[in-house]
Formats: C-alpha cells, structure tokens, sequence
C-alpha cells in the first residue's frame, strides 16, 4: 500500500501534461492526478496553435477568391462574417476540450478542474483547500504572454485576447517581430483589417535563417502589411476613436487596437515553488536537468514552463520521456536536437536545423527562388524559397529552410530525412515529383555559394 494517495499528480493540463498522465495511468500502471484551473488542451488548443491556424485558414480565403477567377470560376465578391467564424471557431474549441477530458477520464486519471500549488515536495494544494499527497509531481503549467513595462500598456490586447474579440478592428498595430507577432499580422491583414506592424529589430524573425526571413518580410509588405523594423512604441493613451501610438520612427497614430507580441513567460508566479526550494531562472521558469528533473527530486517540470524548446510536439515528447525515466525504468532524455518547425506567417516557413549564418565548419548553400505554378497563373508576384545548409566535410544536411504554401507540410517530411543523416548525395538520388514546389529540394545541383 503506497504512503501516498497518487503515484503521480500533475499540474497542468495542456498537451505535454495530459499526454504524460495518460501514459502514466494507461502504460504504467500509476495511480494518476491532474489539476488544470482554466480549460483543458492548454494554450495549443484553446488559445493558440489550433485557433490561431484555423485563423490562419480563415484569412486565406480572400485571395483564394481571386484566384478561382483567374483559373475561370465566376466567383463573385464575399464579405468575411467575424461572428459567424467566431461561433464555429468556439464550437469546434469546446469539442476539443471535451476529446481531452475523455481521455484523461477513460485513463483512470482523477481530473481535478481547478487550481493546484505545490505545498512541498510531495504535497499539492487545490484550490478548494484540499491537499493531496504524491510520490512524483510533474508541473506542466506552460507560459503566458505579456505586456511590456510601458504606461497604459492596458490598453492593448495579448494573444490570447485575440479569439474572443467582438468584432474585428478596422485598425491594429502589432509591435514585436516574432512569429506569433508576424502570423497574426498576416491574419488580420487577410481578413481586411488595416495592419501595421513595428518591431524594435533590424529584421523580423530573429534567429531563423537571414535570406528566409528576408523573403518573407518582402512578401508581407507586397501583401499589405505595413511593416516597420527598427521601430519602437514611445507611449500610449486613450483617443477619440482607439488608441494613440507615438513611436520612434516619428510617426503618432489612431489605432482601433493594439496588439502587443512581445514574449511570453513560464506560468509559475504563485505556485508555491519557491517555498518547495525548486530553482527558478531569471524569467521565473523552472530549471531542470535532461531528465526533467528540478532540484528537488520528486518533482519534475514539461513544456514551456522550462522554457526550453517551447513548442506543444516538444511537451509532448518531453511528457512521453519522463513517463519512460520515472515510470518504466527507462531513462530517456527529451531529444531537442534537430526539431522541425513551422511558422505560419504568409508566406509561411518551414525550417530544421541550422541557420546559415550559424555554421560552425565550412558548409556549401544551395537555394532557389522562383515564382510557383500556381502563383504565375494566378498573376501573383508572390515568391518561394528553397535552401538545404550542407557540411562540406561529412555532406550531411544540416538545415533545410522552406519559405511556400504549405511549408509546414513539406519541412515534416524534409525532418525526417534530415533528422536520420541524409547527406546531399541522398537527395540527389531521390526522384523529383514533378510538377510540385518541393521537387527543387532534390534538383539544386550546384551550391550557390561556400562558406
């Protein structure tokens, strides 16, 4: 009879917590908790990845109009109808909601709707004022977006406001250039809304491949964003009809809404850690070890609360990990080497691997760009790229970056290629599929420059 009323209890109930638990419960064997205080699915399903990508597809739909005329539909002119995408987007929310609770439920899993602290290494707190008692505790709480320390920043909206606005502006600024800054940027700009964006840096999307990022500030401009780099907020306040923006190009705007994009921290303010003597870094994210392991050996931290890979796949992989250390005797460290990921601006990216300017030995680049089938008979101007990063000494792809419709897609089969050691040469021997965007990836031939 175990001392304590669950094997394992976890705090959070997003992607990589629910994952774990179920595991846990399901392939283990462990008496199982979880504890989620807003809604299950976390901030993937509920106010992230999949609202924001159904808005993605939402906001395509305009040019696609377009489009159909110029490959001979009779299409006429349609409005988009925000209430009505609004609606179906928060059925569709609940539905998923609702598949996580099955799961959780059909594991064996106690589910707790509610919030959870740590009291101390073996103790959870609800907000009922329960305790329970645990011999492993895995936190999986996530992170939150964040305003900057600027007066009246109240008056701009977060991501997460995002879905739940009711109605669309006619205006927004966007300040910030990082990826969800330039998705929604894109966004808003496809649904009609009149969109500048501002960034402090030299160029968004700091820390992917240069040329990549360059496109697709290019393509977004030509789009219709307006994309200001090397731009900051000085102040706002409350204005007849919005909200007043002073800025350091020295421009002073009306803006119906301003969208703040600007990072995002883990969520572990008032949960008790520090009282428990787990290690916190500057940010507040928990420190862990390759095990996801804190400093406190009962508990464990997943996800973007460590703020180490933060994207929803790596929680999962990182949950599955500490299910096979903890509960089956395995000992397996989350592998963060060579993630692909995808970037749905619009354009949209899809990168593995290493930037160019990052190569730490000599490499070859080879990359194209070029005007896509569709595209041209469309009488777009629109671009895509196509770039493999390659060793000259061992000939291993090192990165593929991807800017083109469906990136997302093609980069998830490039990674595994590239993820099990495919050199230039396999690529090379592979057929191209003709006629598609993704047969440059086996054509290029000759590098275009080494390094």
């Amino acid at each position: 009879m175990s001392d304590f009323d669950y094997d394992l209890f976890v705090i959070g109930g997003g992607s990589g917590g629910v994952r774990a638990a179920r595991v846990a419960a399901g392939e283990a064997d462990a008496k199982v908790a979880i504890a989620e205080e807003s809604r299950f699915g976390g901030t993937c399903v509920i106010r992230g990845c999949v609202p924001k990508k159904l808005m993605v597809f939402a906001s395509g739909y305009g040019e696609m109009i377009a489009d159909a005329r110029a490959f001979g539909w009779d299409v006429g002119e349609g409005d988009f109808d925000w209430k009505s995408f609004q609606s179906k987007l928060s059925d569709e929310l609940d539905r998923l909601e609702g598949v996580y609770q099955r799961l959780i439920d059909n594991s064996g899993v106690d589910r707790f709707d509610q919030r959870a602290i740590v009291k101390d290494a073996h103790t959870v707190e609800l907000a009922d004022g329960t305790t329970k008692s645990a011999k492993h505790i895995l936190i999986a709480t996530g992170g939150h977006p964040v305003r900057p320390d600027l007066e009246n920043a109240n008056l701009g909206i977060v991501s997460d406001d995002i879905f739940d606005l009711p109605k669309l502006p006619k205006t927004i600024l966007i300040i910030g250039g990082g990826y969800i800054a330039c998705e929604f940027a894109g966004v808003f700009n496809g649904l009609g809304v009149e969109t500048t964006q501002y960034y402090r840096g030299a160029q968004i999307l700091r820390g992917f491949d240069e040329e990549a990022r360059g496109l697709i500030a290019e393509e977004m401009k030509t789009n219709g964003v307006d994309l200001h780099c090397g731009t900051d907020i000085i102040e706002m306040s409350e204005a007849e009809g919005g909200i007043r923006v002073k800025a350091t190009n020295g421009t002073e705007r009306v803006f119906d809404k301003v969208l703040f994009a600007t990072g995002r921290v883990p969520n572990t303010k008032g949960m008790g850690l520090e009282d428990a003597d787990v290690n916190l870094g500057r940010k507040g994210e928990i420190q862990v070890d390759e095990y996801s392991q804190t400093n406190v050996p009962s508990i464990y931290a997943i996800g973007d609360v460590t703020d180490r890979v933060n994207l929803t796949p790596v929680a999962i992989r990182e949950g599955m990990a500490f299910v096979e250390t903890v509960f089956k005797g395995n000992p397996t460290k989350p592998d963060h080497d060579l993630i692909p990921t995808a970037i749905f601006t619009q354009p949209e990216m899809g990168t593995i691997g290493i930037a160019e300017e990052d190569a730490e030995e000599p490499i070859e680049v080879y990359a194209t760009s070029f005007k896509a089938m569709h595209s041209a008979f469309a009488g777009r101007t629109d671009r895509v790229m196509m770039k493999l990063i390659v060793s000259q000494e061992s000939r291993k792809v090192l990165g593929c970056h991807i800017v083109a419709p469906n990136a997302g897609e093609m980069i998830q089969l490039a990674g595994i290629a590239i993820k099990m050691g495919a050199t230039k040469e396999d690529f090379d021997r592979t057929v191209a599929v003709h006629p598609t965007m993704a047969e440059e990836l086996v054509t290029m031939r000759e590098p275009v420059r080494r390094t």
